[in-house]
């Protein structure tokens, strides 16, 4: 199998800044031979001309000098590969431009590993990192517990460490798959288990990556087409109206059956149009196209287009969610702002504020009474008429939303629940 045929994942390794972040990515590409061909003596070798000591993180430094060159790979990113998939790595350099970037979709990363030092224990950070699992909705996490060299690989002080931490988590709904003692720095359990840690059986750090697990492929997924236009030709002999957009997931194929959210208008697909090419059978994820009807519906752009006989998005004036604010001024209760979902676009109200977060602290702050730049709050928003969406841990391209406040992209949230009149809130966790 090719290089090119491997299944990707995006992986984020979040930790205090000192517990081994870099020592850990820098032992998993020279361990799996994901380094350049010589990089790893090259470095070594620098090391032992300046006289000092070899460290596995200086293998992080020796890639970026070359990226800031332009050369091998862009400066966010580090790829390693095992024999399933290839592995990115997603840098989090600070816990706002990471937030930033994974609410607004620059980001997305499919997994994480928490790193904890074994000598500190579980600090404030520790928590925060949860946190932040948590409010993005990603599930498939494990947690290493780092440095076990410090403590000389003593079981007692890993499994405490594993029982703390595991309780924590469960508060805030996070059931990680593993928890793994190593050494970044001396190799331990990274890519075989360790002889210098008997008393642990279970996987090595390599394998919890591979056990992580994938979403279904795009196209695997419900279709989600939002409209972006509507094409009307002006020739008298052709009196097609085209259905514009890009399709976000799923398949599409000529005659099925579909419905136009949060309208309810249904329609069969007569043709799938190609841009100066004839028109097909069928169209995926990814593809941007378009379609004629055998019914001649109103449609306006912002609908979106969903197969009648697959699961289909929620149809609402209210929904909670996880909201990043980014804006000048507070997001306040009360105000209009404008939400984005897709080519959705429709006035938007703050309802009621559930629990905020500091950003930067990452600290809970209870009863605040708006959301300042940087907070992290999970909140209830309300539309002025229905909107189409999915839950982030389903279709995540419907599931992600911005508000816009004064012509400027103010916040970045995804969609947790919707709430609907009739039964109150929906409940709380």
């Amino acid at each position: 199998m090719k290089n090119t045929d491997k299944e990707q994942m995006n992986v984020v390794i979040v930790g205090h800044v000192d517990h081994g972040k870099s020592t850990l990515v820098g032992r998993l590409l020279a361990d799996t031979g994901s380094l350049p061909e010589g990089k790893l003596e090259a470095v070594k070798e620098n090391c032992r001309k300046n006289a000092k000591p070899f460290e596995y993180a200086f293998l992080l430094d020796a890639l970026k000098d070359e990226q800031s060159q332009g050369i091998t790979i862009d400066t966010a990113r580090c790829f390693f590969k095992s024999d399933k998939r290839d592995y990115i790595i997603i840098d989090a350099p600070g816990h706002i431009e990471f937030l930033k970037n994974m609410v607004t979709g620059a980001a997305r990363a499919e997994a994480a590993i928490l790193l904890i030092d074994a000598n500190e224990g579980i600090r404030e950070n520790s928590k925060r990192h949860g946190y932040m699992m948590s409010f993005l909705g990603i599930k498939n996490i494990t947690v290493c517990v780092n440095k076990m060299d410090l403590v000389n690989y003593s079981e007692e002080v890993f499994t405490n460490i594993k029982e703390e931490y595991k309780k924590f988590l469960k508060e805030i709904n996070l059931n990680p798959m593993y928890f793994i003692p190593i050494s970044a720095r001396e190799g331990d359990n990274i890519v075989t288990l360790s002889k210098n840690i008997p008393w642990y059986a279970g996987v090595t750090a390599l394998e919890a990556f591979d056990n992580f697990k994938k979403a279904a492929p795009k196209s695997e997924q419900p279709l989600r087409f939002p409209v972006q236009d509507i094409y009307k030709f002006t020739d008298k002999k052709d009196d097609r109206r085209i259905v514009a957009g890009r399709i976000e997931t799923g398949t599409v194929h000529k005659w099925e059956e579909v419905v136009f959210l949060p309208s309810g208008k249904k329609s069969r697909i007569t043709n799938v149009e190609g841009f100066n090419i004839p028109p097909t059978e069928e169209a995926f994820s990814g593809q941007s196209t378009g379609f004629t009807l055998d019914t001649q519906i109103y449609i306006r752009p912002g609908e979106l287009m969903c197969k009648a006989a697959e699961k289909l998005p929620h149809v609402s004036t209210k929904f909670k969610a996880n909201v990043f604010w980014m804006g000048k001024q507070p997001l306040v209760k009360n105000k209009n702002y404008k939400l984005k979902i897709a080519t959705q676009q429709v006035p938007v109200v703050l309802s009621e504020i559930i629990s905020v977060l500091d950003a930067s602290e990452l600290s809970s702050i209870g009863n605040k009474p708006q959301v300042d730049r940087h907070d992290v709050a999970e909140c209830i928003f309300e539309t002025l008429k229905p909107v189409a969406f999915d839950e982030v841990t389903n279709v995540s391209e419907t599931g992600r939303f911005v508000i816009v406040d004064n012509y400027e992209i103010s916040g970045g949230g995804i969609i947790l629940v919707p709430v609907f009149e009739e039964g109150g809130v929906l409940s709380r966790h």
